[in-house]
């Protein structure tokens, strides 16, 4: 576990797998998650010769609360320059799911951040409205406190059912914090739940990001994700056509974490030849991914 300096006095908490002297991969979570979404995928790059750094956002898991209660992409993508400082100013590959993803955008796509490369998961300029506020509404369950880890293995079953219940639930200890009363609360800040984002000039901010995108960029996509649609995945493809589309069948919106062995596996096969080990990153994804049969931007369905 790491600890690096933030925005405005904010502490980043973070794991790391791999060789530090590998290419240098930034994971960040979805809202309301933490780092530890990432441990298997971490674990998968670093064995592939990466050095993968999984952040958990202020506000969430290990990582400070804000005191002024902001969240907003801006200071997230504040923290992120922060940390890339402290690991030595080296280009890095932003890997994102959800609210990580739109941090990304915004760091590459408004030039705060020069990347090598960009790995969105199951998030575009464009999602669907339905499925945020079903993430609302199972973040803002039981505010006074789940009584035992199998409540908290319960709501996310009902949240997830696709997802099979763990047999040993102390790995949910990891997504939440045991209060004084003895009562859990999941591990983030309740003031994150509070902020409503015009969600109509945040598409309009992404997309003038994702028309700035001059990098190679991956999509990747939960099959069954109610948050980013086909259609709004097709949206991010047509205005910036150099993208690759990976569509993961079986997953729904926490991809890595339904199907994390696929998941790996298609971001190092994306990484191998945008991002080698050995030699330098390449300017732009203009090779054709070995399954396309059509030009970059078609979708690759793994089931």
């Amino acid at each position: 576990m790491h600890r690096w300096p933030g925005a405005d006095g904010i502490t980043i908490a973070g794991d790391s797998w791999g060789d530090p002297k590998g290419p240098l991969i930034l994971l960040q979570h979805g809202g309301g998650q933490t780092r530890h979404a990432w441990k298997g995928a971490g674990e998968a790059l670093g064995a592939a010769g990466y050095y993968a750094v999984a952040l958990d956002a202020r506000g969430h898991g290990d990582s400070d609360w804000a005191p002024d209660g902001i969240y907003a992409m801006d200071i997230m993508v504040e923290d992120l320059k922060c940390v890339i400082d402290a690991l030595g100013g080296r280009r890095p590959v932003l890997v994102g799911a959800s609210m990580g993803g739109g941090t990304s955008l915004v760091a590459i796509g408004e030039d705060h951040i020069d990347a090598t490369a960009l790995v969105m998961v199951d998030i575009a300029p464009q999602i669907e409205p339905e499925g945020v506020e079903k993430i609302i509404a199972f973040m803002g369950q039981k505010p006074e406190g789940f009584n035992s880890l199998q409540e908290v293995a319960d709501a996310i079953g009902a949240y997830q059912p696709h997802r099979k219940t763990p047999k040993n639930l102390n790995g949910l200890a990891k997504n939440v914090r045991e209060g004084e009363d003895g009562k859990f609360h999941w591990h983030w800040d309740p003031a994150f739940q509070t902020i409503r984002r015009n969600m109509s000039m945040r598409q309009e901010r992404l997309e003038a990001c994702t028309r700035n995108l001059t990098l190679p960029t991956l999509l990747v996509r939960g099959g069954l994700s109610d948050v980013l649609s086909e259609e709004g995945a097709q949206s991010f493809l047509r205005i910036h056509p150099e993208s690759e589309y990976v569509n993961v069948t079986g997953a729904g919106h926490m991809v890595a974490g339904d199907r994390n062995d696929i998941f790996g596996a298609s971001v190092i096969e994306f990484l191998s030849r945008t991002v080698p080990i050995d030699g330098e990153p390449v300017q732009q994804a203009h090779e054709m991914h070995p399954h396309h049969e059509g030009p970059p931007g078609d979708t690759v369905d793994i089931p």
